[in-house]
């Protein structure tokens, strides 16, 4: 018997085969999944990280999580269909996201320490 994460990502999957959830569409809420399968905020964040970790879905920090963008899963039948074979253009398209993200971070980072000590410089004086 699959464990309650596994069923919600089943289920994701299926929409998204199906075509109930397209490429682009937002996943349903942590809220919504957590009302739907009365299941834990921490279920449903491990079926969230299956989705993802399979290339299903693509997070956009701020925004939540999406349907990622596959060039030939909707053409797969049966056991093969649930795993994006074409999922590795989301995952890239994900990490680039990240890295810029995480550059804009540190840029962000090295500013405010390069502020901080350009101030606290002129207060030892």
């Amino acid at each position: 018997m699959p464990l309650t994460f596994e069923v919600i990502a089943e289920t994701l999957r299926e929409r998204i085969r199906s075509g109930r959830l397209k490429p682009g569409d937002a996943l349903p809420t942590q809220a919504v999944l957590m009302r739907e399968f009365g299941a834990s905020s921490l279920t449903v964040q491990k079926a969230m990280a299956l989705l993802k970790q399979e290339g299903w879905a693509v997070s956009r920090p701020g925004k939540g999580a999406f349907v990622a963008h596959h060039d030939s899963a909707d053409d797969l039948d049966g056991p093969e269909a649930t795993e994006p074979t074409v999922g590795t253009t989301a995952r890239v398209e994900a990490l680039e996201r990240a890295l810029a993200e995480a550059a804009q971070q540190i840029a962000d980072l090295r500013g405010r320490v390069e502020a901080l000590e350009s101030g606290s410089g002129e207060r030892d004086r």
